[in-house]
């Protein structure tokens, strides 16, 4: 089978790629800043179904600096490139965001394409497809951009956008054989592998342990972290997937209560502190300038955008998970990890 490199070992959507990889029989190679969480992400491996003994190894690079990249993707013959940064909170600097996932891209690229990789699957985002266009009607497809010049896009999507379209560039203007494909997730949920959570699986966190007892006016689409790592495989092999983008949704979005209900309905008293009723957007807007975390999510109140996946199903022949199944799978993972301490409502 082949080498593979998957950057961000220790990330939410990486681990669930090195588990899909390990599990078909790929050798995988994994970028951390640090090795001492090497162990932590063996760990995570087992705890998803694979063994990390044998083709699992580690190497030191960093988005924001040259070195290690070189050594990294020699003699890979694919790239999963999923590392980049995703706070819960923005940031006070958008360029914080925005130079290590753009910078860190090109970087990627360049030792891909140095060392003959064959082809590079890069992580973008939903958030590169769908902001900026207000309360739309009509679903996203991979046709569509993120409006960067609209003032409801923040330093998330911006960061995704502009990384993309840089990756994309950069293959048409200096890729030479490299190939390009890229997975554009929706919010990301399902089964994490350690006590460490992605900021999307953050949100059933706080609804289960207390931490968001009102839900605010906003929706997104689901799908399952499962799902996206084996839309990734799909894409890194897949003739058809070389030079595309594929949105990984699950099927239509949510509003954030409706993410509370499934939890109330399938955890029952476990999930007695999650939301029952939503916050007004009025109250959301007062608070916001005091709070961060709302701050941050006032341009998104009463959108709820909707998404397609029928470009995956039918090119990749992929298969997603239902919504319900992707929450329900994230609460269970957290409540049995103990990550999450339920408190009574």
């Amino acid at each position: 089978m082949s080498r593979v490199l998957v950057t961000g070992g220790s990330g939410f959507i990486a681990g669930h790629v090195i588990v899909a990889l390990l599990r078909a029989g790929h050798e995988v190679r994994a970028t951390l800043r640090n090795l001492s969480r090497a162990d932590e992400v063996k760990a995570n491996v087992r705890g998803g179904g694979a063994d990390p003994e044998h083709d699992l190894s580690f190497v030191v690079a960093d988005l924001d600096h040259d070195a290690g990249w070189a050594e990294a993707v020699q003699s890979c013959d694919y790239v999963q490139h999923v590392a980049s940064p995703l706070p819960f909170e923005g940031p006070e600097n958008e360029e914080d965001l925005i130079r290590p996932a753009r910078d860190g891209t090109l970087r990627v690229l360049k030792a891909a394409r140095d060392a003959g990789v064959k082809r590079v699957v890069l992580t973008s985002s939903f958030a590169a497809i769908g902001y900026g266009h207000g309360n739309r009607a009509k679903p996203f497809t991979e046709a569509d951009w993120s409006n960067l010049a609209s003032p409801e896009v923040g330093a998330y999507p911006k960061s995704k956008t502009i990384a993309e379209r840089a990756a994309w560039d950069f293959i048409q203007s200096e890729g030479v054989a490299l190939e390009l494909a890229v997975i554009n997730p929706v919010a990301v949920f399902g089964p994490v592998l350690g006590p460490g959570a992605g900021s999307s699986v953050r949100i059933i966190r706080m609804m289960l342990d207390g931490h968001m007892r009102v839900a605010p006016h906003m929706g997104f689409g689901l799908v399952d972290v499962r799902d996206v790592a084996d839309l990734h495989l799909r894409a890194m092999t897949d003739p058809k997937a070389k030079g595309e983008r594929f949105l990984a949704v699950a099927g239509e979005p949510l509003w954030m209560i409706d993410v509370a209900r499934v939890l109330h309905k399938k955890f029952g008293t476990a999930a007695a502190a999650a939301p029952r009723r939503e916050i007004p957007n009025w109250v959301v807007r007062l608070l916001a300038p005091f709070v961060p975390m709302l701050r941050q999510i006032v341009p998104q109140l009463g959108i709820l955008r909707r998404a397609s996946n029928e470009k995956a199903r039918q090119v990749l022949g992929w298969s997603p998970r239902t919504n319900e199944e992707a929450i329900a799978a994230t609460g269970e993972s957290l409540l049995r990890l103990g990550v999450v301490k339920p408190r009574r409502s």
